[in-house]
């Protein structure tokens, strides 16, 4: 006998949530009296408001404490996060830096833009993170780093990415605008390979603001060489008199962000636990799903949940991935179908458009690399047919959790119609 399945919203039924998932409430009191004690001293005083003053101090303090120790630079973006962080390192220019081919455009233009070559590895498969075989196959005699991005909040397999990157002798560059306060075997991320970069605009766990990053390392070396990399190659670490050292870009955070990410960071421990719990809670009521499961971190990961990443499963199903997402949208449900940003596969990249026509850095005579090599990274393309994310958020309840199961239920109990009748 079959059982009566509920009309989907998608098709004129009524969806189990009808208003918006609870936005985040990221932004309090706290924010605006550490922003309002600014203005306050800058009236007092006279004094204008600027940048690497005491507040960013503090903040970057701060913030080396929740990493466990060491270094940090306030920058204006994520991306300047990783470009700061490239340059600190003196890559020589038109050498080849191996990076995730599953990233935001930010965390592959900084490598561009230091004159270097993208290289781009694959992902493991069904994951949205590249791993240390992705990564191997592709070191040449003209590689000079590892850029490595956490997605999702999801660390990297950091233990072999680590061992293929200490036998090459090269630099590994963790990009971690994804995934403050996620561990990997107990470590924080960022603190695995020589330099990091962390972004904190106004989507991310934390932030400074609008947008802002910061640039992260355990090597003081390293630390003073993003300080002058960040502000315009001044000599900051160098004996009295000297000047300018290196030509650089301006990447300053200011102390309007840098206060704002004071307060912040006192949230953000509360944050990442909330996100981790309220992600058992759902990983346990999804286990009865089939046309859905919610994969597994890797083993001795601590994600810190950006997103969530789901597997759909076509062959229990009677739709493909769009149309079961769509319906789940129709529901109320914050999914989307697709979480596949390659930048390699946009226009900027197929074309070359760097600097003008020339094709630089791919172009340059001094690259002795193949500048023609293509980059299909088929386990990524593999992934996007059956990946989608998920939002999710530290305000969501018990409420939000029953009405996302009941909502993937609903959907799942349509398309499953007819499957696996005899």
């Amino acid at each position: 006998m079959k059982l009566p399945v509920e009309k989907l919203a998608l098709y004129g039924g009524q969806s189990v949530r009808s208003v918006p998932f609870p936005e985040r409430f990221l932004i309090g009191k706290e924010e605006k009296e550490a922003v309002s004690a600014l203005f306050d001293r800058a009236i007092a005083t006279g004094a204008a408001i600027g940048y690497a003053g005491p507040e960013e101090e503090a903040f970057c303090r701060e913030f080396c404490r929740f990493q466990g120790g060491g270094y940090a630079d306030g920058v204006n973006s994520g991306t300047n996060a990783l470009f700061v962080a490239l340059r600190a390192l003196d890559l020589e220019p038109f050498t080849e830096v191996i990076v995730s081919c599953l990233t935001d455009p930010g965390g592959l233009m900084p490598i561009v833009m230091n004159n270097c070559i993208p290289v781009i590895a694959d992902t493991e498969p069904y994951s949205l993170n590249t791993g240390p075989a992705q990564i191997e196959k592709l070191i040449t005699p003209y590689t000079s780093a590892i850029v490595v991005a956490h997605i999702a909040g999801e660390p990297c397999d950091m233990a072999g990415i680590m061992r293929i990157a200490n036998q090459h002798r090269l630099p590994v560059i963790e990009d971690c605008a994804q995934a403050h306060g996620a561990r990997f075997r107990g470590r924080m991320v960022g603190t695995f390979g020589k330099i990091s970069a962390f972004s904190t605009m106004f989507g991310k766990h934390f932030c400074t603001g609008g947008q802002g990053g910061l640039v992260y390392t355990r090597s003081k070396k390293l630390w003073i060489r993003a300080r002058q990399m960040a502000d315009r190659g001044k000599p900051f670490g160098l004996p009295p008199g000297a000047s300018n050292c290196v030509a650089s870009l301006n990447c300053n955070l200011n102390e309007f962000q840098a206060a704002i990410g004071r307060a912040q960071l006192k949230k953000l421990p509360w944050i990442v636990r909330r996100r981790r719990a309220f992600v058992a809670k759902l990983r346990r009521s999804f286990k009865t799903l089939k046309a859905v499961s919610l994969p597994e971190p890797l083993p001795g990961s601590e994600p810190s949940y950006w997103f969530l990443r789901l597997r759909f499963h076509p062959e229990r199903v009677s739709c493909d991935k769009a149309t079961f997402c769509q319906a789940l949208v129709a529901e109320g449900m914050p999914v989307t179908a697709s979480y596949f940003p390659v930048p390699h596969f946009q226009d900027w990249y197929r074309h070359r458009r760097v600097f003008g026509t020339s094709g630089y850095p791919w172009m340059s005579p001094d690259y002795k690399g193949n500048r023609n090599q293509t980059f299909p990274c088929p386990n990524a393309v593999a992934g996007e047919k059956v990946l989608f994310r998920m939002a999710v958020s530290e305000s969501w309840g018990e409420s939000e959790l029953k009405d996302l199961v009941n909502g993937f239920k609903k959907v799942e109990a349509f398309f499953s119609q007819g499957k696996g009748e005899k």
